[in-house]
């Protein structure tokens, strides 16, 4: 709280007129000057006799802002945290045991090329061999020649990339696939090559084309076929005969 200056001088002024009061009864005349909150007061007498008053009032106190603490943190920084629930926070979900069978066939072929995944079928043949085993699905491995063979190319266009057979194929099958193009302007990729190379070597010495093998989730190879007519519908069934469980 702060006092404005005409306060002070108002007190100043009371406190001269309080000196006036005091003085003797006999006074005839008082004489009463205020400058700089100093009161001088002069009394004459009947008798001619002179009395002289000097006063220094002290000025009003002047109430001052509350000093602040330097430790303090300033009330706009004082932010609560937000709180957190520990219970929900350390509550950890275990897979069941068959989500872990199909994310570890899933990591299998986390390394194939996205346009193989998005087609369902893989360039490797030992990511085919472990997403079955992991899966407990047979693999079905496809020899082709994309531009050089006639029954290969009827194949794919009448069973193997028919949205029917892709769709019967998800959730039961492994699909792979090795294609061994002529043509200069399809050639593969060197490391994709050398990957069909070595599923031939293991599955298609004789060089057939179009050979589909059958394979246990073992690794066994259970059967071998060319072309078969008759659509997605036909291929279907020849699997069955193989694999009755499908």
């Amino acid at each position: 709280m702060k006092f404005s200056p005409a306060f002070n001088a108002a007190r100043t002024l009371a406190l001269g007129l309080a000196l006036l009061s005091a003085g003797p009864a006999l006074a005839q005349k008082t004489t009463v000057k205020v400058k700089n909150n100093k009161v001088k007061a002069k009394t004459t007498s009947a008798t001619g006799a002179a009395t002289k008053s000097n006063v220094t009032v002290a000025p009003a106190p002047v109430a001052s802002a509350p000093t602040a603490d330097p430790t303090a943190a300033p009330v706009t920084d004082q932010i609560a945290a937000p709180m957190v629930d520990q219970r929900a926070a350390q509550q950890v979900v275990a897979p069941a045991a068959a989500d872990a069978r199909v994310l570890t066939a899933a990591s299998a072929v986390l390394a194939a090329p996205a346009a193989e995944i998005a087609t369902g079928w893989l360039t490797d043949l030992d990511a085919a061999r472990a997403a079955a085993k992991a899966a407990n699905r047979p693999v079905l491995a496809v020899f082709s020649g994309s531009d050089w063979c006639k029954p290969c190319i009827m194949y794919e266009q009448e069973v193997f990339s028919k949205p029917e057979f892709l769709a019967y194929a998800q959730g039961k099958l492994v699909l792979a696939h090795f294609d061994f193009p002529r043509m200069k302007k399809n050639q593969l990729p060197a490391a994709q090559q050398k990957m069909n190379d070595a599923a031939a070597a293991q599955l298609n010495r004789e060089g057939d084309f179009p050979l589909a093998v059958v394979i246990s989730p073992e690794g066994k190879v259970l059967a071998k076929t060319g072309y078969i007519a008759g659509g997605p519908a036909a291929f279907e069934a020849y699997l069955k005969k193989v694999v009755p469980t499908l």
